[in-house]
């Protein structure tokens, strides 16, 4: 295998250039290869010499030059003899090292690299037994942008089943009242507005990436929402209106609070937009979601409002909601065939007695629903003990959840399922998981090194590591010439420079060492290296990451100045950021808008409510998101961010009209809440839901995390929003007792009624006022 790939050539015009001309080099001008080529040659040349004293260690072996190598990282699944002697290997690792020094060098180092995968697959066809897994600087690239390819026929299957679920929400058996039309223009207003924010993305230059997925399940979570929260609005108006006085009383009742949670939105992703967060995935996800709920809110106040206009007037005519056709009268239709009759179902107004209270629009299966049955059912006396113990339950696993949170920094909860990263990356944790990754010890600053007591410092540092380094190699070997490692200065570094180094199995420490002179010509150690290795367990990552916290803590305060490094370490960095940043963001902005909106709405305990439906739901979804295997990374953490505003969206309409209600009693008011808010918020959910289902069944794992955080989010949400909160409503504060007032008898009320006849019709208006 490793002469099949040092043996790849890419074609150019007049070159073809191979491994040795694109391989980084070192001090005799020959390419740099993994020390375990090296040992499987000599092994090789043991063998066919009937050598049978060769023998490789584990995790340090020594050359035939006399080197000592580090073989942690390239033999995995290790079984060993006595005195760390290899019985057995179950993997091994190579690594190929290309530079790219110019764009033509890195060209064609990038075309290398997709032949080299090519040459490891066909390889692998012929050698059956042994299993292979490529992986080149390129993969997590294409493997992170796989998932938007993969997702395609499920997202078109989720837009198919949102626009028939939206139509059949808004559509009810009387013909005239019903609003198909209307949900599809509604899901056609969220979709106007996420193309124009991937369009402006794109016209200015910015850079797609498969967290996009997610925009559009935000958009549909809120947009939907406002849409079907003006027709729950529309259907509170009166039908003797004019069609502009009723979208007049659409916009006073729901545009507020839509304006408001807009708003919210706009704040919380503004902030993640700006340049507080440093992760550019995140920034550019952030201001991609500004942009769509900005038009969004454009197109729902021009666009979705002109079209409630036209379905308006269309209702006004009597004219049918589909098919814009004049109903006829109920005598017409009797003449009718049963299915003609079926499909122009209509209430007049004539029709109905004037003694008659009931709107016409609860004829909607959802209205009621909600009206006749759930709202008396969940404000039940015997229903109530049930509800808080539920809640009980979900608090006590959600904490369980919760304490056990990790943060994830797996590369594979990125991408796509069946891929190069995932097959590599599952292969390496497996078998390369006994040992960490070289750290790099850097010294950056002179140090006398030939004092006893530095010298105790620092193998002190590096004490419990493996270790591959000059200094502890130099001193072993200063006391196997039985001369004192304490030696004075000059006589420490002419050693070192004249007689360690120039030994051959030590020579390779030269390039771990920087001399300088001085102006009297003495030389002194500017800086040098060490490299260490941590032996861990199953838990590598979060060992890692604990390791790396507590040497950097160690540079800090130690007497050596010294700096750790290791090219995962920046990974790890990013991640760390990725997920404080993003929950700072979100702090400052819900801060920010907690604050400014104490004084827009009508009663400071609109927002305490508020806030503590907030902190249920996150609290819940945390703790249940743990328990469904999701990581706490950069993904989840935008779902959580994108939670708090889904929640108010959903809460804060339902909890300003029960806060702001007076008279009557608590129950009356929370029925009232829901027999306003319910049916937008269900109607909402359901298409929500049904969007989201199609995720469930991509073969990737970022969708997989994006699917769990937001179905977890609706869900909880919806549960807050039905059950928990119209419980929890009928008996906390706010009190709606209403004060007593002691009767005047010289108190009487007048009664003033006045019958109204509109000339161009036959209506009859009556005007009631009371005095």
């Amino acid at each position: 295998l490793h002469s099949a790939v040092t043996r790849i050539q890419v074609q150019r015009p007049g070159f073809n250039y191979t491994f040795a001309h694109i391989c980084i080099l070192n001090n005799d001008k020959t390419c740099i290869v993994d020390d375990i080529v090296h040992v499987l040659e000599e092994l090789k040349a043991a063998r066919s010499s009937n050598r049978t004293n060769f023998a490789i260690t584990y995790p340090i072996t020594h050359l035939k030059d006399g080197r000592e190598v580090y073989n942690g990282h390239q033999l995995g699944g290790v079984t060993v003899h006595s005195k760390d002697r290899v019985k057995s290997a179950e993997a091994i690792q190579l690594t190929y090292y290309l530079q790219a020094i110019n764009s033509l060098n890195d060209m064609v180092a990038e075309k290398w690299e997709s032949i080299f995968c090519d040459t490891v697959e066909l390889f692998q066809k012929s050698n059956r037994k042994v299993k292979m897994y490529p992986f080149t600087s390129s993969s997590l690239k294409e493997d992170f942008q796989k998932t938007s390819r993969v997702s395609e026929r499920y997202l078109i299957t989720s837009l198919v089943l949102v626009v028939t679920l939206a139509i059949l929400c808004c559509s009810m058996q009387d013909c005239v009242r019903s609003k198909p039309w209307l949900g599809l223009l509604g899901l056609l207003t969220v979709t106007l507005a996420t193309l124009t924010a991937a369009g402006i993305i794109n016209l200015t230059g910015g850079k797609y990436n498969s967290t996009f997925l997610g925009i559009p399940f935000i958009m549909l979570g809120h947009g939907l929402y406002g849409t079907f929260e003006m027709l729950s609005s529309w259907r509170k108006t009166r039908e003797d209106q004019h069609v502009k006085e009723r979208t007049a009383a659409v916009f006073a009742d729901s545009m507020l609070s839509f304006s408001l949670t807009t708003a919210m939105y706009l704040v919380t992703f503004g902030i993640g937009a700006s340049p507080f967060t440093n992760i550019e995935a995140a920034r550019i996800f952030c201001c991609n979601s500004c942009i769509a709920i900005f038009f969004n809110y454009l197109y729902v106040l021009s666009f979705y409002g002109s079209s409630l206009v036209f379905t308006g007037y269309i209702e006004n005519n009597y004219q049918h909601s589909i098919f814009c056709r004049k109903v006829p009268k109920p005598e017409v239709l009797q003449e009718k065939p049963a299915w003609y009759r079926f499909l122009l179902t209509a209430k007049f107004s004539e029709d109905t007695d004037d003694s008659e209270e009931t709107n016409t629009y609860e004829s909607h299966l959802l209205v009621w629903f909600l009206k006749r049955y759930y709202c008396d059912w969940i404000t039940n006396t015997y229903v109530k003990p049930f509800v808080v113990l539920f809640y009980l339950v979900y608090i006590s696993f959600a904490l369980m959840g919760y304490l056990q949170v990790s943060e994830g920094s797996d590369l594979s909860n990125i991408v796509a399922t069946a891929t190069r990263t995932i097959e590599y990356t599952t292969a390496q944790q497996k078998y390369f998981s006994n040992y960490s990754p070289v750290i790099g010890f850097y010294i950056y600053e002179s140090i006398e090194y030939w004092n006893t007591s530095v010298q105790e410092d620092v193998l002190e540092y590096t004490k419990g590591f493996v270790r591959i380094s000059w200094f502890e190699s130099y001193l072993n070997y200063l006391r196997k010439l039985n001369i004192s490692t304490g030696l004075p200065k000059k006589n420490f570094t002419d050693m070192l420079r004249n007689s360690f180094l120039k030994t051959p199995q030590f020579a390779h420490f030269s390039e771990d060492i920087i001399f300088s002179k001085k102006y009297n010509n003495e030389v002194d150690v500017v800086a040098s290296r060490m490299f260490l290795v941590a032996k861990t367990m199953e838990t590598k990552r979060e060992e890692l990451y604990d390791l790396l916290e507590t040497l950097r803590k160690l540079s800090l305060t130690s007497k050596v100045k010294f700096i750790v490094f290791n090219p995962s370490f920046v990974y790890m960095d990013r991640y760390a950021s990725s997920v404080g940043a993003p929950l700072q963001n979100s702090c400052i902005s819900a801060l920010f808008l907690l604050f400014f909106s104490a004084f827009l709405v009508a009663d400071s305990l609109i927002n305490v409510w508020l806030t503590l439906t907030v902190a249920s739901v996150e609290f819940g979804v945390i703790g249940f998101m743990t328990l469904w295997k999701v990581e706490l990374d950069c993904i989840s953490v935008l779902c959580l961010i994108y939670g708090i505003n889904y929640t108010i969206d959903n809460c804060a309409p339902l909890l300003s009209t029960f806060v702001l209600g007076k008279e009557f009693t608590r129950t009356k008011w929370v029925k009232n809440a829901l027999e306003v808010h319910g049916v937008a918020i269900l109607q909402s959910y359901l298409c929500y839901i049904v969007g989201l289902i199609p995720l469930a069944a991509v073969p990737s794992n970022l969708t997989r995390t994006l699917f769990r955080c937001l179905f977890l989010i609706a869900l909880v949400t919806f549960f807050h929003c039905f059950a928990i909160l119209p419980v929890i409503l009928t008996f906390l504060p706010p009190s709606k007792k209403k004060r007593k007032e002691k009767k005047n008898p010289e108190n009487r009320e007048e009664i003033e009624c006045v019958e109204m006849v509109d000339m161009d019709s036959t209506r009859v208006v009556d005007q009631i006022t009371t005095v």
